[in-house]
């Protein structure tokens, strides 16, 4: 019975993403009709994408980016709070989070690609600058059988 309740929930979640996916704001649609315009490779959105308990209207997880789109019912308190405990959560999940209003993807889509694809090469370059860190030692050729290369 334990291994049903993660069932469910995963096919909770999935009708739920499908849902979301169906019913998406006009900057939604925009905005994902245009993402492909982001020519960097090992780069692919999902929208409407569940994370933990939270549903992220854009994600790459290959370098741990969500875009949220916000109409103007986030400018209100109890929307700001809940916006922050989300932000938090996917931060600690290893997502970094940029927000645009609906408006400046409606009115000003050119300049938010832009910064997504700056942002987008910012995450790649430090995925690339931390895998530097612990490169794994390139092996050169295999090492001599045991007692060769020793001096009697």
């Amino acid at each position: 019975m334990a291994e049903e309740k993660p069932a469910k929930l995963q096919r909770f979640k999935t009708a739920n993403a499908r849902r979301l996916r169906n019913t998406t704001t006009d900057a939604e649609s925009r905005l994902w009709r245009h993402l492909w315009k982001i020519p960097i490779e090992g780069t692919h959105f999902r929208r409407q994408v569940p994370i933990g308990r939270y549903f992220a209207d854009f994600a790459c997880h290959q370098i741990g980016l969500v875009i949220e789109l916000d109409g103007i019912q986030h400018g209100q308190e109890t929307a700001r709070r809940y916006d922050a405990e989300r932000t938090a959560y996917l931060k600690a999940s290893g997502y970094h989070v940029v927000r645009f209003w609906n408006a400046e993807v409606l009115d000003e889509l050119e300049a938010v690609l832009d910064t997504i694809f700056a942002i987008v090469q910012q995450r790649l370059t430090l995925l690339a600058e931390a895998h530097d860190c612990h490169p794994t030692p390139d092996l050169r050729s295999d090492p001599p059988p045991q007692g060769e290369g020793e001096e009697e």
